[in-house]
């Protein structure tokens, strides 16, 4: 969900977000501004965190530079998202910036509330560095959330008392919002105190559990907003792969949920940071797996792939086949690790010899060979 659409469902919500209008081009910002009384934020509305940093948002003066910034955002690339949209909402006036959020913890099967006296800025980073400053306070789902609940929350982060009580209001708020829309994340950051002392929603977030969209009409449409996904994960979808953009330098391919994402943990365990999570299923052919890794060879941050392949209904003899029909056609030019094991896995790694891909015989001895060439790339 866009910021845009998570902001729409706080302003039904009764939570207070500023006056804004979504624009498409210069122009349209230009005369949002001009409505806005002429000092306004332009914001880019992508899926990804970091628009800050990568000068997706400005904070503008007049019209004309409403105008001008709208021109440069809507030219950028943020993380592998193109920017099509701006959200153009009234400049406010910051004395405090907060972090308040509710999330599922999966590990605990309950929801928890965090709250922060250090918001603006991206909560892993607050948390890993200075966790004191970080409050969590986990909820009974058949309670809920109670006053006392943020109350010591509040105390455990330190905001003020003069903040306590529109804070209170504003996550009970967003508790029943997260509920009524089967969300399983919303959060605000940064909740800011304003100069008149008014606490404002100015940046939100909200992630929909996907089992529960069939419930919810209006978010089901707003799913299918391809703005709203990489253009990686728009193009597999057509092509009916199990892909999922992540942020990291090692592309992954395998056959089943469970190993892609045991995969996933085994290049993090040996220093590296999976770049997707692609899972080709079970019986898929060679046509399958070549379309698997053109997908993940366009992703410009992938510098090593890693294919690992349990045969079972899937017969590695065909993964292989996939393979080297990619590196007849494509000028592949990262290296790829391959571990087969299961059904024709030695067929299949006959098939591959004498070709450029790195064999590997064990899960962790290719986890290892894909982390370190990746390295490797990314120094090269």
């Amino acid at each position: 969900m866009l910021e845009y659409q998570a902001k729409a469902l706080f302003a039904e919500a009764g939570l207070p977000v500023p006056r804004g209008e979504l624009a498409e081009d210069p122009q349209a910002a230009r005369r949002i501004a001009e409505s806005l009384g002429g000092r306004v934020v332009v914001k880019a509305q992508v899926p990804i965190g970091g628009r800050g940093k990568a000068g997706g948002i400005a904070v503008v003066e007049t019209p004309d530079d409403a105008e001008r910034e709208a021109a440069r955002i809507l030219g950028l690339e943020i993380r592998g998202y193109p920017v099509r949209r701006l959200l153009v909402e009234e400049a406010a006036d910051i004395q405090d910036e907060y972090y308040l959020g509710i999330t599922m913890d999966r590990s605990r099967q309950a929801p928890v509330l965090i709250l922060s006296a250090a918001g603006g800025v991206d909560i892993e980073e607050v948390a890993e560095q200075t966790p004191e400053r970080v409050a969590k306070v986990w909820l009974d789902p058949a309670i809920g959330l109670r006053p006392f609940h943020i109350r010591q929350a509040a105390y455990q982060a330190g905001i003020p008392n003069e903040a306590l009580r529109p804070i209170t209001q504003i996550a009970a708020a967003l508790y029943r919002l997260m509920k009524e829309h089967d969300a399983i994340l919303a959060e605000i950051n940064p909740c800011a105190r304003l100069a008149d002392g008014r606490i404002a929603a100015l940046d939100g977030k909200m992630e929909i559990d996907e089992n529960a969209v069939f419930r919810q009409e209006k978010l089901a449409s707003w799913k299918e907003d391809e703005d709203a996904e990489h253009p990686l994960e728009v193009e597999a979808k057509k092509r009916g792969l199990a892909y999922v953009k992540l942020d990291g330098e090692v592309g992954i391919i395998g056959n089943g949920a469970g190993l892609v994402m045991t995969t996933l943990d085994m290049i993090q365990r040996q220093g590296g940071r999976p770049a997707n999570f692609l899972d080709i299923g079970g019986g898929a052919q060679s046509d399958v797996v070549r379309s698997a890794l053109e997908i993940v060879l366009s992703d410009p941050g992938v510098r090593s792939a890693l294919i690992n392949v349990f045969g079972g209904i899937t017969r590695c003899d065909e993964v292989a086949k996939g393979l080297l029909a990619v590196l007849s056609e494509m000028d592949v030019k990262i290296p790829l690790v391959v571990r087969l094991a299961g059904t024709r896995a030695e067929e299949g790694r006959a098939l591959l010899e004498g070709s450029r891909l790195t064999a590997a015989e064990t899960f962790t001895e290719a986890a290892e060979k894909a982390v370190a060439a990746a390295r490797e790339g990314s120094r090269s």
